[in-house]
């Protein structure tokens, strides 16, 4: 027999605990958990790991040390039903037995979306859709973004004072906030697949823009920079995990010899770099996220273009003033009615700093 309805919650939510544990390592692919209950216990459990290893259907399958065939299998996200990297786990859990399928929600994925379950109840298995969806978004943001905006998750995070600077007039920086919020910080990178900032940041701070932690995956560093006048030692250089957006009026020969080095580079007709356009082609690389920090203008650019899903505000109990000092910049609003608003806002405390975190829908 089934366990009653009422501990769906109770495994649905070990799903996704299980999922969070490969966060940003999945990329372009979602973060999944799949729980395996008969007889009102847990007899298997997996997630999926990183992109091109099995799925979590598969994981938790492979780990059933008895017969699956009459269980419930629990999953945060539709099961896929296409070729992709790996086979479809439909087929699979078809050809287990399993009886019962309870989901959270469906791929927002047109290659799945609502193929996996319509096939799953061709086959006789029963399916139940909605429970936990809105923790099971909130889990894969990004990857719905991605699918349904058709671009990537943009986040944006700054450090200012209280007056809202985020660099001196002389565009000092170091350090705004304490070394607890910048610590989160730097954690906060390794959920994004990208992190994105302009060439005033690589010519001024030469950052490393790493999470500086092997047990997370360092982001793809995207840098702005429309004259190609990043330093060939630049930190954000030590590798290929990089690329440089840049426009036709740079130097053809800097161009060449980044790409004799490896380093990935798009080119843009315009004088400036088009941000829609930008997205477009992250997307067509299959980056589902990024994160930018700046610096100013850039922040501001984005801000002008409403292309924002969330921010991280980190605010320090300082006061910097001066007119010149560094403010998020770009055109800015006319009117305080169009700001741009975020809801669904939580506060986290770092001693005397904090971190204001929202979306603007």
């Amino acid at each position: 027999m089934h366990p009653p309805f009422i501990f769906d919650e109770y495994f649905i939510d070990e799903a996704l605990r299980l999922a969070k544990k490969a966060m940003g390592w999945t990329n372009p692919n979602p973060m999944v958990g799949a729980v395996i209950v008969k007889n009102g216990k847990i007899i298997a459990k997996g997630y999926h790991k990183r992109v091109g290893l099995p799925h979590a259907e598969i994981e938790a399958l492979n780990a059933a040390k008895t017969s699956v065939k009459g269980a419930t299998l629990y999953v945060n996200l539709e099961p896929c039903a296409h070729y992709g990297r790996t086979p479809p786990c439909v087929d699979a859990i078809i050809q287990a037995g399993i009886k019962r399928l309870v989901c959270s929600t469906l791929d927002p994925n047109p290659k799945v979306h609502g193929r996996g379950i319509a096939k799953l109840k061709q086959a006789g298995i029963t399916v139940s859709v909605g429970l936990r969806e809105e923790e099971s978004r909130a889990l894969n943001e990004t990857f719905f973004t991605f699918h349904e905006k058709q671009r990537p998750f943009v986040a944006i995070k700054f450090a200012a004072s209280l007056d809202g600077k985020i660099a001196t007039y002389t565009g000092d920086s170091k350090w705004i906030t304490n070394e607890k919020a910048r610590l989160f910080a730097r954690k906060l990178r390794g959920e994004y697949q990208a992190i994105l900032v302009g060439i005033n940041t690589i010519m001024r701070d030469n950052p490393h823009l790493g999470v500086r932690n092997s047990a997370r995956r360092d982001p793809i560093r995207i840098i702005l920079d429309s004259n190609l006048q990043i330093p060939l030692n630049s930190r954000v250089l030590r590798d290929n995990n990089v690329l440089i957006a840049t426009t036709a009026h740079a130097s053809k020969d800097k161009r060449e010899l980044l790409t004799r080095r490896g380093i990935p580079i798009i080119t843009f007709e315009n004088k400036n770099i088009p941000l829609k356009e930008l997205l477009l082609s992250l997307r067509s690389r299959e980056i589902i996220s990024v994160l930018v920090e700046g610096g100013g203008k850039i922040l501001g650019s984005f801000v002008d273009g409403k292309i924002i899903d969330k921010v991280y505000a980190f605010y320090a109990p300082i006061l910097i003033g001066g007119g010149k000092a560094v403010t998020i910049q770009g055109s800015g609003i006319n009117k305080i009615k169009n700001a741009l608003n975020l809801k669904r806002i939580a506060i986290k405390r770092f001693q005397d700093d904090f971190l204001v975190i929202g979306s603007p829908c």
